[in-house]
């Protein structure tokens, strides 16, 4: 499991012990496992880290269908509008998987729903979902605000 930080040299000056925590942390957000977060983001665990695919904890914690997590890594500075190296954002995640919870809970956080390639808005012309969202994406308080 590898750490994505701003440079190379950052990277390889890592512990092995600090690369493993930032593994587990990852897992813990894929599984939803909202306890440890909320032990560890009032710590200092970075709301923001990324893995080595630029997914954020809020990318894998969103695709994966935890809503109240979404909203936990949010209320402690986590960006809902990060996009991975692909170019994707945590709501056209959600949309491809059908997590109206999580998509609610992105959009409450300021989630703009026109950001990212393909772009949640983009998602849910593609998945026919346009009955059930456009009208919520267009009225998001976040849209067009993401950087």
């Amino acid at each position: 499991m590898a750490v994505k930080t701003n440079n190379d040299a950052e990277n390889q000056s890592l512990l092995p012990e600090a690369i493993a925590f930032a593994g587990r942390m990852y897992n813990s957000a894929r599984a939803g496992q909202i306890d440890i977060f909320k032990q560890a983001l009032p710590a200092g665990l970075p709301a923001n880290m990324t893995n080595e695919k630029g997914d954020s904890l809020v990318m894998l914690a969103a695709y994966h269908g935890h809503a109240p997590l979404v909203t936990l890594l949010i209320q402690h500075g986590a960006d809902p509008n990060k996009i991975n190296d692909r170019g994707q954002s945590p709501l056209a995640g959600a949309v491809f998987k059908g997590e109206a919870t999580v998509i609610e809970a992105l959009l409450a956080g300021g989630a703009d729903p026109d950001h990212g390639t393909p772009s949640a808005t983009e998602a849910v012309t593609l998945f026919k979902q346009e009955e059930t969202w456009k009208e919520k994406f267009e009225k998001a308080p976040g849209r067009g605000k993401a950087a």
